[in-house]
């Protein structure tokens, strides 16, 4: 029991580091984002970019270790799932990785080739399709619906609080259907409809860490069966 405690807040702490990280690296990207051609023509704070991008880098590692960690108590409740929850951590991820490297990319042409405008406009544009493929679609699955659904069927959680993960996963994916589509802008309606998403995942996190799991949810008080 103490074991699956220390595993709970891991969980929880790592789930506060993936907004710790994943935040300030959006902020940190914005000079290369909004004018990409003017960022390589002008005087680019290199160093903020990097840092966006050393903090991504955490944020990947935080979002893998989100689902290896939970990974012995949640297959418990259901392997395949927990293995699906690594998955869709990891394609994420995948995902983050490819903006990192076309940020950088922008900044290595503003080096090597300043001129390079167009060039710089699609690195921007190949980052904002990796944002809106990883996080954007894997997200709702992945967090919402798998880790939703996990938490409400081991009960590791208030069961009214995966709602919001159970709920906020299709609304996200909605909202970035849209943004596929062309219906509205990102922070348009697919603004409004990640809010409960970004509730479930930082109430989720925040509970994990200070309360650790609920000590009467069945898969934590039943021998493990998996072995």
């Amino acid at each position: 029991m103490a074991d699956d405690q220390r595993t709970a807040r891991i969980f929880g702490v790592l789930f506060i580091v993936t907004f710790l990280t994943s935040i300030p690296a959006v902020l940190l990207f914005q000079p290369v984002l909004d004018d990409p051609a003017g960022y390589i023509a002008g005087d680019g704070k290199d160093n903020q970019i990097y840092l966006g991008a050393f903090l991504e880098f955490l944020l990947i590692l935080a979002n893998v270790g989100t689902a290896v960690v939970l990974y012995p108590i949640a297959r418990r409740q259901n392997e395949i799932l927990a293995i699906g929850y690594i998955g869709a951590r990891i394609i994420e991820c995948v995902f983050l990785a490819a903006g990192i490297i076309f940020v950088l990319g922008i900044v290595s042409l503003r080096h090597d080739s300043p001129d390079a405008a167009d060039l710089a406009v699609s690195l921007a544009a190949l980052k904002d399709w990796s944002f809106l493929l990883g996080p954007g679609f894997v997200v709702p699955f992945g967090n919402g619906l798998i880790l939703g659904y996990l938490m409400y069927a081991s009960g590791l959680v208030p069961r009214r609080m995966t709602w919001l993960g159970l709920i906020g996963g299709p609304l996200l994916l909605i909202g970035q259907i849209g943004v596929l589509f062309d219906w509205w802008e990102p922070t348009g309606p697919a603004g409004l409809l990640v809010a409960p998403e970004f509730l479930w995942e930082l109430s989720l996190g925040i509970y994990a860490a200070v309360w650790g799991f609920r000590l009467t949810a069945p898969i934590l008080t039943a021998p493990d069966q998996t072995n």
